[in-house]
């Protein structure tokens, strides 16, 4: 069955939340979705954690059912359900996950790299698996916890229920040079190129959303209660006014790696020739900018509780530098 969503959650020594990030998922995101954990080379438990949910949650699911065919026992079966959920991070009601005969884990798939391969080859590998799932739409949910798993629905309502935009936008004559095979140096698509590589268009002829992203900005004052470190406020806010200056569509928080992706959009990429690094967010972003899709943005609460990052802050910079200096030469 091909699924509406396709949800892959970048994971690297996340032993601590993963079970948390994975439990968060609303029941009615889960039964329309396949949700596959890339495991980057972790050196902690992340594995387990994952088969533990999964067989939690498959247990829950059967003691759901079992509650459901014995109506004179169904109390007990139900009070012991709820106790399992509780004591392994579940938040999906066990009826919920077995509504259709499926258990959650029956949506839950699992990767591994045995080496640490870094970030951007994870969602390259994510955007893959997704767009070989067939469904609609991808999303990447990061597996620290940092961004709100419980807001998928709304970000997928978002894109399914997207109308046109008061005025539509046109590619820009110097796209970025990474672009499918099918689109010369210009990033124009060649004549006769399929009618999936160019812009798609909503009703009212103004192009289709590519993607939306969580912003920790759209709500003021937000970055800073959910406990951001300065630097990293100070940072991201800097660069973000740079980016805007150089790119057309303007956004609130370009570093958020909450994104919920257009599949029809990301079928025109050349994953090869994206970033291997954290930039290649941003690097998505440029191009669809560059090509006239539509850019959205909703708001997400910021969470940092101490975790350590892996993301090497100057170098991170430094290469947001390099993809805002190649966007203003091809202009």
């Amino acid at each position: 069955m091909i699924p509406d969503y396709f949800i892959f959650v970048p994971a690297y020594n996340v032993a601590a939340t993963l079970a948390g990030v994975l439990g968060r998922i609303p029941p009615a995101v889960m039964e329309r979705a396949t949700v596959l954990v890339i495991d980057d080379g972790s050196k902690d438990d992340t594995r387990g954690v994952y088969e533990t949910f999964v067989a939690k949650s498959a247990g829950i699911a059967g003691e759901a059912r079992a509650a459901g065919s014995d109506s004179a026992g169904s109390s007990l079966a139900e009070d012991r359900a709820a106790n399992n959920r509780a004591a392994s991070g579940l938040t999906c009601a066990d009826s919920d996950c077995s509504s259709a005969g499926l258990a959650c884990a029956d949506h839950l798939q699992y990767m591994r790299f045995e080496f640490n391969r870094g970030y951007g080859a994870v969602v390259k590998c994510g955007i893959s698996e997704g767009l070989r799932s067939g469904a609609k739409f991808i999303a990447c949910l990061h597996g620290d916890g940092q961004y709100p798993a419980e807001q998928l629905g709304e970000f997928f309502a978002h894109l399914e229920g997207a109308g046109s935009s008061p005025a539509g936008n046109q590619p820009e004559i110097n796209a970025p040079e990474n672009v499918a095979p099918e689109f010369d140096p210009r990033g124009q698509p060649e004549v006769g190129a399929p009618a999936g590589n160019r812009p798609a268009f909503a009703a009212g002829n103004s192009p289709a959303i590519a993607l939306v992203q969580g912003s920790r900005r759209l709500t003021p004052g937000s970055a800073k209660a959910g406990n951001m470190p300065l630097h990293k406020r100070i940072g991201g806010a800097f660069l973000t006014a740079l980016e805007n200056i150089a790119f057309r569509q303007k956004l609130t928080d370009r570093h958020s790696g909450f994104i919920v992706y257009n599949a029809e959009f990301l079928k025109t990429l050349d994953l090869a020739k994206l970033s291997p690094s954290f930039d290649i967010d941003l690097e998505i972003i440029s191009i669809a900018d560059a090509r006239g899709w539509r850019l959205a943005e909703l708001p997400i609460p910021t969470r940092y509780a101490g975790e350590k990052s892996n993301l090497n802050v100057l170098t991170y910079g430094l290469r947001v530098l390099r993809q805002i200096a190649r966007r203003i030469c091809m202009r």
